[in-house]
Parts: structure tokens; sequence; C-alpha cells
């Protein structure tokens, strides 16, 4: 819980990675702008340009974060014509950065948008303005101003949310018995989320310890163990079970079940009972 004494709060999720200075300048452009923020660094290792993972990201983390103005940089289609957008939601929030869909799941889940506007011309844009840059010259100046507490409505030109980039994230369909799935992302261990909730799951009859065949696009079958926890498993073993997200997840115990499976963001997995033997 925060209050009126609490320093302002702006969290940074992008596609950048850690091995240039992209990062260190948007904590830069901030501190030059609004000294007092606490900044929370979500996360630099969205893939590259996938939009789809970062809008999972961000869903899921922000139930867990103070309200307060979330910038998110995932610009496949940076200094063309898709616009910048400063959005507030009906639970406080404010969130800064391309309108490419990524923002479209948090926002429905904040209860909706109250308040757009199109920021790519806002007074507050460093210049020279780099086409390639906008999380720099746009996206952290206009964060750190509303975050220093300038009102959205300085912050430029306001629109009909109606007119916002929807992003649907995939979910999951049952055909008989088997359930199919998206891929959405893999994290640091190596684990595989799948667009899919533990519900999903259990529509198939699954239980704690049951087996399943985890078949992939390329026609690929791998046997996976329904499991509560990764210690559940054997060393190597594959294990379906339910993430922190509350997603159905695929991993392999002290292994990587994305190196194991090959499978990356956008691809199918159909998942069915282990057909009996004998």
């Amino acid at each position: 819980m925060t209050t009126a004494t609490d320093p302002p709060v702006i969290t940074l999720l992008t596609d950048y990675g850690l091995a240039d200075e992209f990062v260190g300048v948007l904590h830069g452009v901030i501190a030059r702008i609004c000294p007092q923020a606490r900044v929370i660094d979500l996360s630099h290792g969205v893939p590259p340009q996938d939009v789809p993972a970062g809008a999972a990201m961000l869903l899921h983390a922000l139930p867990y974060l103070p309200v307060g103005v979330h910038v998110g940089v995932v610009d496949p289609t940076v200094g063309a014509d898709r616009r910048a957008v400063a959005l507030r939601l009906a639970d406080g929030r404010t969130l800064v950065g391309p309108d490419n869909g990524l923002f479209w799941p948090a926002a429905q889940a904040g209860g909706g948008v109250v308040a757009a506007v199109e920021i790519s011309a806002s007074p507050w844009v460093l210049q020279p303005l780099a086409a390639t840059f906008h999380g720099r010259d746009i996206f952290a100046p206009v964060g750190a101003q509303l975050a220093a507490g300038r009102p959205i409505e300085e912050a430029g030109t306001a629109f009909d949310p109606a007119e916002l980039v929807t992003l649907e994230l995939p979910s999951a369909t049952i055909d008989g018995d088997t359930l199919i799935a998206t891929v959405i992302g893999a994290d640091h261990f190596g684990n595989v989320q799948l667009g899919a909730a533990s519900a999903d799951l259990d529509s198939l009859g699954a239980s704690a310890g049951a087996t399943f065949e985890v078949t992939l696009a390329s026609g690929d079958a791998h046997s996976a163990r329904h499991a509560r926890a990764f210690a559940d498993g054997a060393p190597g073993e594959l294990l379906l079970f339910e993430d922190s997200s509350a997603q159905l997840a695929l991993a392999c115990y002290r292994g990587s079940a994305q190196a194991r499976l090959g499978v990356r963001g956008g691809d199918s997995v159909r998942v069915r009972p282990a057909p009996a033997h004998g």
C-alpha cells in the first residue's frame, strides 16, 4: 500500500537486454527529470520484438507492483506510424509506451483505459528526437514527468481509447482428449509457458502424477508428468505444472525444457493423456 508521502514509482519493461547502454540511459533520463522516483526494472529480457511475450509479462507482474507509471518498450515498428501513448487506467496506473497491443491485456485487467493521450509530439519529448530510440526520447521523459506529478492531459493530444490497438493473448482449445495450446515464451530457467490454465488440463481428467503426451508442431512427441513442484520429478524428467502466474508450463527438472523441446513463442503444442500400453 502506498501513501502520499511515498516516492513515485516508475517500472521499466523492455526487450533491450543488458549488454548495451540503453537501460542505463533510461535510468539517466528519469533521474534528471524525476530524481525522487523509485525505478523498478521489471525486465529487460523480453525476447527481441516479441510483443505478446512482453504483454504477458506485464499482465502477470502488475498485480504485485505498486500503482505508478509503468513504461513498456517492445517496439518492432519504432519510427513508423504507430502511436506513442500514455494511458490512465481505472485502477490508477499509468502506462507509457507504443500502441501496438503491448498494454492491452494489462489495461483490461486494470479496469480499462479511462484516458488516452498521443505523446509523439509531447512538449516533454527530448530533442533532437531519434527515429530508433523512442524509449529514451519519448517514453522515459514522458513517464518521468507524469511520475513527477504533471497531469496526463498535458502530455499530448487526447484520443478515444476505443482506437487503441488490441492484442488477445493465446488461449487453449480442447479437441476431444487433446489440449491445444500456444507457447507464450520461456523464462531464464528454460521453463516453457503455455497459453493455457491449469483448469484446461483438469478438463482432460488430469491428476497429480499422471503422464501426458506432449506433441510439437514438428510431430515429435515427448512424455511429461503432471507435477506440483519441480522436485516432484527425477533429474531430466519433463514436467507439466502450474507456474506462479497460474499458467500451464513445461519444465525439465534440473534442465531446460526449452532447450530440450526446441520451442519458441508462437509454436503450437498438443497435450493429451498418455495412451495406455499393453
